[in-house]
């Protein structure tokens, strides 16, 4: 039993944090799929996980960060684009809502990591970080451009990564991925400056579906 005279907040964070420590780690690598058939996990927010009968693993969209911790700024940045997207200015109450289930550091397997834009709920550092460190030395990080850019900013090797759009078509595994247009205007209006009476037409750098 812990002695509460040793207990500290990283204690606490490092015990109950993921809620779901491995269990799903473990369901995902020890799940056999049926002939004919896929799985696919929900990772949380907007991540899922596929794995198809011959062991192909994708990673699509995973995010293990959080979004607003404190109540503390009151304004969005000048350019957000939710203040682009709505003319709001006050900043959005856009909480994580959904548990981290999944544990990036216990990662073992996974064939491609795949991101349809660069949002930072989209993408992710630790998971990037994990799978180059426990994961085979070939596994694509595979993106539009401004996913690429944001891979190559924390580190992802320009070699493992590559950058898609639509009318691609790639094969991982025995998977075959079609790239897709994107109609995500919150996206189209993600800009470091003013966009008013700007042309916005560089969507396909920006975002990508997966079929």
């Amino acid at each position: 039993m812990p002695d509460i005279k040793d207990i500290t907040r990283e204690n606490w964070i490092l015990g109950a944090f993921p809620e779901w420590g491995t269990w799903l780690n473990e369901e995902i690598d020890n799940t056999e799929v049926k002939p004919g058939t896929f799985a696919m996990w929900w990772i949380g927010c907007t991540g899922v996980w596929v794995k198809t009968e011959n062991d192909t693993n994708l990673a699509v969209d995973l995010w293990f960060g959080n979004g607003k911790r404190t109540q503390k700024k009151k304004y969005m940045d000048e350019y957000h684009q939710m203040a682009n997207m709505t003319g709001g200015r006050l900043t959005q109450p856009n909480l994580r809502a959904a548990p981290v289930v999944y544990d990036p550091f216990a990662v073992t397997k996974v064939d491609a990591v795949l991101a349809t834009h660069y949002h930072n709920d989209h993408i992710d550092p630790f998971f990037a970080a994990a799978v180059l460190k426990n994961c085979k030395p070939d596994v694509p990080f595979i993106g539009p451009k401004e996913s690429v850019k944001k891979w190559l900013s924390y580190g992802v090797p320009e070699e493992r990564c590559k950058v898609v759009k639509p009318g691609d078509v790639l094969h991982i595994g025995d998977s075959e991925i079609t790239v897709l247009d994107s109609f995500d205007r919150t996206c189209l209006v993600t800009a470091d400056g003013d966009i008013r009476h700007t042309c916005l037409d560089n969507l396909d750098d920006k975002a990508v579906n997966y079929l």
